[in-house]
């Protein structure tokens, strides 16, 4: 994604957040990530010490596991920052 696309991606999930959501909130994360011990280690890292509940599944041939992420975050900067630190895993889906 150019960065300007993903500026103006976190712009408009900003403006829903702060529309559709009362602050602090829990918010659901879902992510699809090539099944690889490493990838998915990376994520729990990431949400490590956040009290975040992850639950992951794997695809029916194992190829793939998908991860919901579910934390209590303080604003929408907080969900977007999240969502920045995993972009660096590679192969990485954000649903």
């Amino acid at each position: 994604m150019e960065k300007e696309n993903t500026d103006e991606f976190y712009d408009r999930l900003k403006e829903q957040l702060l529309e559709n959501t009362s602050w602090p909130s829990n918010y659901l994360y879902k992510f699809i990530v090539p099944t690889d011990e490493s990838r998915i280690a990376q994520i729990h890292n990431i949400f490590d010490n956040t009290g975040a509940v992850i639950e992951t599944k794997k695809s029916k041939n194992g190829t793939y596991t998908s991860l919901s992420i579910t934390v209590h975050l303080k604003d929408p900067d907080e969900v977007i920052l999240k969502y920045k630190e995993v972009s660096i895993v590679e192969g990485i889906i954000s649903l």
